[in-house]
């Protein structure tokens, strides 16, 4: 067992990573929680192989915003891709992901500290895949964040999210004589006691978009079409009872 090996091993993750010895790493998610893990990662992977095909072509490249530990990153990177960088704004989880990447031996992942806004394609280039899992109801900005996935995106983009309600009808734009519809919503969550948690927003201040909103903006901020991807057969309950989408959007 590597010293990376057994440093992983002392204490609990968010993930439960795979070692070389064949131990996983403790977490600290419930069970029934946990299973939204297993649920985003073959949601994930139908989508790549349905857009990319099997086997994956050469030179893929991919990007993992708000990557946490890296576990999506490595999955990513064991799939065939030749290049994933995952991105986070928290210097802890950078940190985490480069230890357990290097306890597993993932060569061809590298983590960077950047939060998502700050995060230009002018430097990073444009990547064929772009994860922005769990992401986008944590933030006081999330359009600014889907801008910034689209301009990082040359080939397919995967957002999951928690979705509002939605509210539609139509709305008096300064006068009664003028009228204008209501394409979708958000609904403000306060995590401003929580910004020291490891999963929570950064900022405390949270919109979280309904689908509605969230389809409509994709196709604003410049993916060509975007659509809502089917959830696997015993997957995870928010993601079967739409409290939870995964979204393919296609540049």
């Amino acid at each position: 067992m590597s010293d990376a090996e057994a440093h992983c091993l002392e204490r609990k993750w968010f993930y439960p990573f795979q070692l070389p010895s064949g131990r996983v790493t403790p977490t600290y998610l419930a069970p029934e929680v946990a299973l939204i893990h297993q649920t985003r990662l073959q949601m994930l992977q139908a989508a790549v192989a349905a857009h990319f095909g099997q086997p994956l072509p050469a030179s893929l490249s991919a990007l993992d915003l708000a990557c946490h530990e890296g576990w999506f990153s490595q999955h990513v990177a064991a799939m065939g891709f030749e290049s994933t960088l995952g991105l986070d704004a928290r210097a802890e989880h950078v940190a985490d992901a480069r230890l357990v990447a290097a306890a597993c031996g993932a060569g061809n992942v590298r983590f960077e500290q950047c939060d998502v806004h700050a995060a230009d394609a002018a430097t990073l280039g444009q990547f064929d895949l772009v994860l922005c899992l769990g992401l986008i109801y944590h933030l006081e900005n999330p359009v600014g964040a889907l801008r910034v996935a689209r301009s990082l995106t040359r080939g397919l983009c995967l957002i999951e999210t928690q979705v509002a309600p939605g509210l539609s009808g139509w709305i008096d734009y300064g006068h009664h004589s003028f009228v204008k519809p209501i394409i979708g919503s958000f609904a403000i969550v306060d995590e401003t006691e929580e910004t020291h948690g490891p999963e929570t927003s950064t900022t405390g201040i949270c919109l979280v978009p309904s689908l509605d909103a969230l389809l409509w903006i994709l196709r604003k901020v410049g993916f060509a079409r975007a659509e809502v991807l089917p959830v696997p057969v015993g997957g995870y309950e928010q993601l079967q009872h739409h409290k939870r989408v995964m979204v393919a959007a296609y540049a």
